[in-house]
């Protein structure tokens, strides 16, 4: 497998030679606990998410992802923001595609499944909110939970 690394304003950073379009999803439960995986690629804690596919639509792509990576089923309840900051890249080793950001955050609420690891993440839990920074994540990330958590009414765009 592959590795996956992001890089946001680094001189040294590969070019991009893509833009796919994604989806994360805040999954918040009654507690108000946020679901997070630990990804497989990175080791690095992330909301749930990936590529919107072709056919879906984006609730769809971050109800599958969601249950996926997680385990969880969810239901979409709103949006934090969109992301296509040129400066933050993702490379993926396996196949030397450096994407640019392009993430659409959506909220979520878990309306089923148990906490279940997958091939893309090795752990999965709830965790409070002001156990956050006890969590390695990339810093695009760290940003996106921030945003939910700041409670704006408005998404980000950026």
């Amino acid at each position: 497998m592959g590795r996956r690394i992001d890089y946001y304003d680094d001189p040294n950073a590969p070019k991009a030679n893509s833009m796919v379009p994604s989806v994360n999803v805040v999954v918040t439960n009654d507690e108000d606990e946020i679901l997070l995986i630990r990804r497989t690629d990175n080791d690095n804690w992330s909301l749930p998410g990936g590529a919107i596919d072709l056919g879906e639509s984006l609730a769809q792509a971050g109800v599958r992802e969601t249950r996926e990576e997680s385990g969880i089923d969810c239901e979409i309840t709103g949006l934090v923001g969109i992301y296509t900051d040129p400066k933050h890249v993702l490379h993926y080793t396996s196949n030397d595609e450096v994407r640019q950001e392009f993430t659409i955050v959506l909220t979520g609420r878990p309306v089923g499944g148990q906490p279940t690891p997958s091939d893309e993440s090795s752990e999965v839990r709830w965790v409070a909110p002001d156990d956050l920074s006890d969590y390695t994540m990339d810093r695009s990330m760290r940003r996106r939970l921030e945003r939910f958590l700041s409670a704006e009414d408005t998404p980000e765009i950026s």
